[in-house]
């Protein structure tokens, strides 16, 4: 699924490319999305937000077309204003449009954009703009890395809680963002076991694991994502973040500092990498 870096590039590349325009008409190919012509055509693009894994278009209207992404739910953009096509990533399953491709935006300079998704776990929904941090699915967000995620409130979080620290990392109720792949590369660059109690952990490591959230979530921005089952940004590239993680999904590799062989287990259910001997 899609975490912070991700849909942080995807937001910046849309702002890019949709703001300022208007949608000229909407082609919905799939009954599961609910979309109204009266919601939308007609209205221009003022912004895109993005909140934790969750995306806002905001249109003129005061109405907002909220985007969840899930495990394999794509955006992706074609239009006059993209200087330079590239290859779509092999990942944009059938083309554009393509048998996966279920909403199709049309917009007021001959540009489009598509919503597709493979799986169809992800979700676009309309909301009055004002009421989206009053939903369920962002109201309930936790802070947010880079935003109001401060030290002393992550402390606090982590000294409530009875759970591993790499559970609590990817509760999106506690923590904004973090997911599967950020949170092992962060634990082991703070030097602390996915498995320790988040209670336990000391102010050191709390210090050092709250410094190394922020630090692999810039990592995953300057190479634009992990492109990690369906991932790609609205231009049709891959991200680069998977060719340069620390120990996520690196089993039997040696350690980058100690050259132990990284193990592989599961913590609630996820696969959860880490080195024996530097985080113990």
């Amino acid at each position: 699924m899609p975490e912070l870096p991700e849909v942080e590039s995807i937001k910046l590349q849309l702002q890019k490319y949709l703001v300022g325009h208007t949608i000229r008409s909407v082609e919905i190919r799939n009954t599961k999305y609910a979309i109204r012509d009266t919601d939308v055509v007609g209205e221009k693009i003022k912004d895109i937000r993005r909140f934790a894994k969750v995306l806002s278009i905001d249109l003129s209207n005061s109405y907002s077309i909220v985007v969840h992404l899930k495990l394999t739910g794509q955006l992706i953009y074609r239009g006059p204003n993209l200087k330079k096509v590239p290859n779509l990533s092999s990942k944009v399953v059938g083309g554009l449009p393509g048998k996966h491709t279920h909403i199709i935006f049309k917009l007021d300079h001959d540009g489009k954009f598509y919503y597709n998704d493979v799986r169809l776990f992800g979700w676009i929904r309309v909301i009055r703009t004002d009421e989206i941090e009053k939903t369920d699915f962002i109201g309930k967000l936790g802070p947010e890395p880079f935003k109001d995620l401060t030290l002393n409130k992550f402390k606090n979080i982590a000294s409530k809680s009875s759970r591993s620290i790499k559970t609590l990392l990817m509760d999106q109720e506690k923590i904004g963002g973090v997911g599967n792949i950020y949170a092992n590369d962060a634990l082991w660059l703070a030097r602390v076991h996915p498995g320790k109690l988040s209670r336990q952990l000391s102010d050191e490591e709390v210090r050092r694991l709250y410094d190394a959230i922020e630090e692999v979530l810039r990592q995953g921005l300057k190479y634009g994502g992990a492109s990690e089952l369906a991932y790609v940004t609205p231009d049709g590239r891959e991200g680069n973040y998977q060719d340069h993680t620390l120990v996520y999904d690196q089993k039997g590799t040696p350690c980058k500092r100690c050259k132990s062989k990284i193990k592989k287990i599961k913590l609630s259910g996820r696969g959860t990498y880490f080195c024996p001997k530097c985080q113990n």
